[in-house]
Protein backbone atom coordinates (compact mmCIF):
# COMPACT_ATOMS: atom_id res chain seq x y z
CA UNK A 1 0.00 0.00 0.00
CA UNK A 2 1.21 3.51 -0.81
CA UNK A 3 0.74 6.98 0.62
CA UNK A 4 0.52 9.45 -2.27
CA UNK A 5 1.69 12.99 -1.56
CA UNK A 6 0.72 15.55 -4.22
CA UNK A 7 1.86 19.16 -4.24
CA UNK A 8 4.50 21.52 -5.62
CA UNK A 9 8.07 21.94 -4.52
CA UNK A 10 9.35 25.51 -4.67
CA UNK A 11 12.48 27.60 -4.58
CA UNK A 12 12.66 29.57 -1.32
CA UNK A 13 14.49 32.67 -0.20
CA UNK A 14 14.72 32.62 3.61
CA UNK A 15 15.39 35.92 5.40
CA UNK A 16 15.97 35.71 9.16
CA UNK A 17 16.87 39.10 10.56
CA UNK A 18 19.80 40.25 8.42
CA UNK A 19 20.70 36.81 7.08
CA UNK A 20 19.53 35.47 3.70
CA UNK A 21 19.73 31.96 2.24
CA UNK A 22 18.22 30.10 -0.70
CA UNK A 23 16.93 26.54 -0.60
CA UNK A 24 14.27 24.17 -1.88
CA UNK A 25 10.94 24.34 -0.07
CA UNK A 26 7.30 23.39 -0.31
CA UNK A 27 5.35 20.96 1.84
CA UNK A 28 6.04 18.02 -0.50
CA UNK A 29 9.76 18.49 0.12
CA UNK A 30 9.63 18.91 3.91
CA UNK A 31 7.14 16.10 4.38
CA UNK A 32 9.08 13.57 2.30
CA UNK A 33 11.85 13.48 4.91
CA UNK A 34 9.34 12.58 7.61
CA UNK A 35 7.67 9.87 5.54
CA UNK A 36 11.07 8.46 4.59
CA UNK A 37 11.68 7.86 8.29
CA UNK A 38 8.23 6.93 9.57
CA UNK A 39 6.08 5.77 6.60
CA UNK A 40 8.47 4.48 4.01
CA UNK A 41 5.95 3.36 1.37
CA UNK A 42 5.14 6.70 -0.22
CA UNK A 43 5.11 8.42 -3.61
CA UNK A 44 5.60 12.15 -4.21
CA UNK A 45 4.00 13.82 -7.23
CA UNK A 46 5.18 17.39 -7.70
CA UNK A 47 5.02 20.06 -10.40
CA UNK A 48 7.83 22.43 -11.36
CA UNK A 49 9.97 23.56 -14.27
CA UNK A 50 13.26 22.78 -12.52
CA UNK A 51 14.00 19.05 -12.80
CA UNK A 52 16.98 19.40 -10.46
CA UNK A 53 14.61 19.82 -7.51
CA UNK A 54 14.08 16.05 -7.45
CA UNK A 55 17.74 15.55 -6.50
CA UNK A 56 17.13 17.28 -3.16
CA UNK A 57 14.55 14.74 -1.96
CA UNK A 58 15.66 11.93 0.41
CA UNK A 59 14.84 9.23 -2.17
CA UNK A 60 14.38 10.60 -5.68
CA UNK A 61 13.17 7.20 -6.92
CA UNK A 62 9.95 7.94 -5.03
CA UNK A 63 9.43 11.32 -6.75
CA UNK A 64 7.57 11.89 -10.02
CA UNK A 65 7.79 15.33 -11.62
CA UNK A 66 5.04 16.87 -13.72
CA UNK A 67 7.12 19.20 -15.87
CA UNK A 68 5.64 22.70 -16.10
CA UNK A 69 6.64 26.07 -17.55
CA UNK A 70 7.19 27.64 -14.11
CA UNK A 71 8.33 26.82 -10.60
CA UNK A 72 6.84 28.30 -7.45
CA UNK A 73 9.12 30.87 -5.77
CA UNK A 74 8.61 32.05 -2.20
CA UNK A 75 10.19 34.67 0.01
CA UNK A 76 9.87 33.75 3.70
CA UNK A 77 10.91 36.69 5.86
CA UNK A 78 11.26 36.51 9.66
CA UNK A 79 11.84 40.14 10.73
CA UNK A 80 12.63 39.20 14.35
CA UNK A 81 15.20 36.41 14.56
CA UNK A 82 14.14 35.81 18.17
CA UNK A 83 10.45 35.26 17.30
CA UNK A 84 10.04 32.84 14.40
CA UNK A 85 6.27 32.68 14.91
CA UNK A 86 6.11 35.93 12.89
CA UNK A 87 6.57 35.48 9.13
CA UNK A 88 5.97 37.58 6.01
CA UNK A 89 5.56 35.80 2.68
CA UNK A 90 5.44 36.71 -0.99
CA UNK A 91 5.40 34.52 -4.09
CA UNK A 92 5.41 34.59 -7.89
CA UNK A 93 1.96 32.88 -7.91
CA UNK A 94 2.97 30.35 -10.55
CA UNK A 95 -0.10 29.20 -12.47
CA UNK A 96 0.81 25.53 -12.86
CA UNK A 97 -2.26 23.46 -11.90
CA UNK A 98 -1.93 19.74 -11.26
CA UNK A 99 -4.33 18.04 -13.66
CA UNK A 100 -6.19 14.75 -13.21
CA UNK A 101 -4.81 13.29 -16.46
CA UNK A 102 -1.26 14.08 -15.34
CA UNK A 103 -1.77 12.14 -12.11
CA UNK A 104 -3.45 9.28 -13.97
CA UNK A 105 -0.49 9.01 -16.34
CA UNK A 106 1.88 8.69 -13.38
CA UNK A 107 -0.30 6.01 -11.78
CA UNK A 108 -0.30 4.11 -15.09
CA UNK A 109 3.48 4.47 -15.35
CA UNK A 110 3.97 3.21 -11.78
CA UNK A 111 1.30 0.50 -12.19
CA UNK A 112 -0.68 1.88 -9.25
CA UNK A 113 -4.28 0.66 -9.07
CA UNK A 114 -7.18 1.79 -6.87
CA UNK A 115 -6.45 -0.82 -4.21
CA UNK A 116 -2.78 0.15 -3.93
CA UNK A 117 -3.34 3.53 -2.27
CA UNK A 118 -3.57 4.07 1.51
CA UNK A 119 -4.38 7.78 1.38
CA UNK A 120 -3.73 11.05 -0.44
CA UNK A 121 -1.98 14.07 1.07
CA UNK A 122 -2.67 17.34 -0.80
CA UNK A 123 -0.34 20.27 -0.15
CA UNK A 124 -1.07 23.18 -2.51
CA UNK A 125 1.04 26.33 -2.42
CA UNK A 126 -1.63 28.58 -3.92
CA UNK A 127 -5.26 28.48 -5.01
CA UNK A 128 -4.36 27.50 -8.59
CA UNK A 129 -2.72 24.18 -7.79
CA UNK A 130 -5.72 21.80 -7.50
CA UNK A 131 -8.64 22.36 -9.89
CA UNK A 132 -12.01 20.88 -8.93
CA UNK A 133 -11.65 18.24 -11.68
CA UNK A 134 -8.47 17.00 -10.02
CA UNK A 135 -10.13 16.84 -6.60
CA UNK A 136 -13.04 14.87 -8.07
CA UNK A 137 -10.62 12.40 -9.64
CA UNK A 138 -8.87 11.84 -6.30
CA UNK A 139 -12.17 11.47 -4.44
CA UNK A 140 -13.09 8.60 -6.78
CA UNK A 141 -10.44 6.39 -5.12
CA UNK A 142 -12.48 6.38 -1.89
CA UNK A 143 -9.47 6.55 0.43
CA UNK A 144 -8.73 9.12 3.17
CA UNK A 145 -7.65 12.53 1.88
CA UNK A 146 -5.52 14.72 4.14
CA UNK A 147 -5.41 18.37 3.11
CA UNK A 148 -3.22 21.33 3.99
CA UNK A 149 -5.71 24.19 3.82
CA UNK A 150 -3.23 27.06 3.56
CA UNK A 151 -2.64 26.95 -0.19
CA UNK A 152 -6.36 26.79 -0.99
CA UNK A 153 -6.81 30.12 0.82
CA UNK A 154 -3.90 31.94 -0.85
CA UNK A 155 -4.83 34.51 -3.47
CA UNK A 156 -2.73 37.13 -5.21
CA UNK A 157 -2.55 40.59 -3.68
CA UNK A 158 -0.54 43.68 -4.64
CA UNK A 159 3.19 43.30 -5.41
CA UNK A 160 2.95 39.49 -5.38
CA UNK A 161 2.04 39.47 -1.72
CA UNK A 162 -0.62 37.03 -0.57
CA UNK A 163 -4.04 37.52 0.89
CA UNK A 164 -5.81 34.69 2.70
CA UNK A 165 -9.53 34.45 2.01
CA UNK A 166 -12.33 31.93 1.57
CA UNK A 167 -12.18 29.87 -1.60
CA UNK A 168 -15.28 29.32 -3.72
CA UNK A 169 -14.31 25.63 -3.67
CA UNK A 170 -14.20 25.38 0.12
CA UNK A 171 -17.36 23.31 0.54
CA UNK A 172 -16.12 20.73 -1.94
CA UNK A 173 -12.71 20.66 -0.24
CA UNK A 174 -14.45 19.93 3.05
CA UNK A 175 -16.62 17.29 1.41
CA UNK A 176 -13.71 15.18 0.13
CA UNK A 177 -11.45 15.53 3.19
CA UNK A 178 -10.79 13.21 6.07
CA UNK A 179 -8.58 15.65 7.99
CA UNK A 180 -7.72 19.29 7.28
CA UNK A 181 -4.60 20.99 8.64
CA UNK A 182 -4.34 24.74 9.24
CA UNK A 183 -2.99 27.33 11.66
CA UNK A 184 -5.02 29.56 13.96
CA UNK A 185 -5.09 32.43 11.46
CA UNK A 186 -6.51 30.16 8.77
CA UNK A 187 -9.05 28.75 11.21
CA UNK A 188 -10.28 32.30 11.88
CA UNK A 189 -11.06 32.58 8.16
CA UNK A 190 -13.15 29.40 7.99
CA UNK A 191 -14.60 29.18 11.51
CA UNK A 192 -18.04 30.35 10.42
CA UNK A 193 -18.24 27.62 7.78
CA UNK A 194 -19.77 24.18 8.29
CA UNK A 195 -17.34 21.31 8.71
CA UNK A 196 -19.31 18.63 10.52
CA UNK A 197 -17.81 15.15 10.36
CA UNK A 198 -14.29 16.41 9.68
CA UNK A 199 -11.20 16.36 11.84
CA UNK A 200 -9.42 19.71 12.02
CA UNK A 201 -5.79 19.92 13.17
CA UNK A 202 -4.92 23.51 14.10
CA UNK A 203 -1.36 24.56 14.86
CA UNK A 204 -0.24 27.68 16.70
CA UNK A 205 3.56 27.72 16.62
CA UNK A 206 5.23 27.75 20.02
CA UNK A 207 1.79 27.81 21.70
CA UNK A 208 1.09 24.23 20.65
CA UNK A 209 -1.84 22.86 18.67
CA UNK A 210 -5.36 21.53 19.03
CA UNK A 211 -7.58 18.98 17.35
CA UNK A 212 -11.30 19.33 16.75
CA UNK A 213 -12.40 15.77 16.04
CA UNK A 214 -15.36 14.56 14.00
CA UNK A 215 -17.54 14.68 17.15
CA UNK A 216 -16.66 18.36 17.71
CA UNK A 217 -14.49 17.52 20.72
CA UNK A 218 -11.40 19.69 21.20
CA UNK A 219 -8.11 18.09 22.24
CA UNK A 220 -5.36 20.49 23.37
CA UNK A 221 -1.77 19.56 22.51
CA UNK A 222 1.22 21.19 24.17
CA UNK A 223 4.23 22.20 22.12
CA UNK A 224 7.45 20.31 22.83
CA UNK A 225 10.03 22.73 24.18
CA UNK A 226 12.89 23.50 21.81
CA UNK A 227 16.07 24.94 23.33
CA UNK A 228 17.83 25.83 20.09
CA UNK A 229 15.45 27.30 17.51
CA UNK A 230 17.21 27.55 14.13
CA UNK A 231 14.67 27.44 11.27
CA UNK A 232 10.85 27.50 11.44
CA UNK A 233 10.20 27.22 7.69
CA UNK A 234 8.48 23.89 7.01
CA UNK A 235 7.73 23.20 10.66
CA UNK A 236 3.97 22.98 10.08
CA UNK A 237 4.54 20.66 7.12
CA UNK A 238 6.73 18.46 9.29
CA UNK A 239 4.04 18.34 11.99
CA UNK A 240 1.43 17.36 9.40
CA UNK A 241 3.50 14.50 7.97
CA UNK A 242 4.37 13.13 11.40
CA UNK A 243 0.71 13.26 12.45
CA UNK A 244 -0.43 11.45 9.29
CA UNK A 245 2.30 8.82 9.68
CA UNK A 246 1.04 8.04 13.18
CA UNK A 247 -2.67 8.07 12.28
CA UNK A 248 -2.11 5.65 9.40
CA UNK A 249 -0.59 3.30 11.99
CA UNK A 250 -3.83 3.55 14.00
CA UNK A 251 -2.50 5.85 16.73
CA UNK A 252 -5.07 7.99 18.58
CA UNK A 253 -5.62 11.66 17.76
CA UNK A 254 -3.71 12.72 20.86
CA UNK A 255 -0.86 10.27 20.48
CA UNK A 256 -0.47 11.27 16.83
CA UNK A 257 -0.41 14.98 17.69
CA UNK A 258 2.02 14.50 20.58
CA UNK A 259 4.32 12.61 18.21
CA UNK A 260 3.94 15.34 15.57
CA UNK A 261 4.84 18.02 18.13
CA UNK A 262 8.00 16.14 19.07
CA UNK A 263 9.13 15.71 15.45
CA UNK A 264 8.34 19.36 14.63
CA UNK A 265 10.43 20.43 17.62
CA UNK A 266 13.38 18.38 16.35
CA UNK A 267 13.01 20.00 12.92
CA UNK A 268 13.14 23.47 14.51
CA UNK A 269 16.65 22.72 15.74
CA UNK A 270 18.03 22.33 12.21
CA UNK A 271 18.14 24.42 9.06
CA UNK A 272 16.13 22.77 6.32
CA UNK A 273 13.98 19.62 6.60
CA UNK A 274 13.68 17.14 9.46
CA UNK A 275 16.73 14.96 9.88
CA UNK A 276 17.03 11.90 12.09
CA UNK A 277 19.25 12.70 15.08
Amino acid sequence: MTLVLIGPACEDLIIIGDNESSKIGGASFFQSFVYEEFYNDYLVILNASNMDLIDEFPDKSKVKLILKDETHHFINEYPDKDDLDIRKQSTNFADIPILADEIKNIFDECKIDDGDIDAFVLTPLNSNDFPIATLKFLKSFEVPIYISLQGFLRFKNENNSMVLKLSDDLNYIFDISDTIFMDEGEFDIIKCEKFEGLTLVITNGSKGSRIIDDNDTTIKINAVKCNNIVDATGCGDTYMAAYISARLKNKTFKNSADFASMIASKKLENFGPYRKS
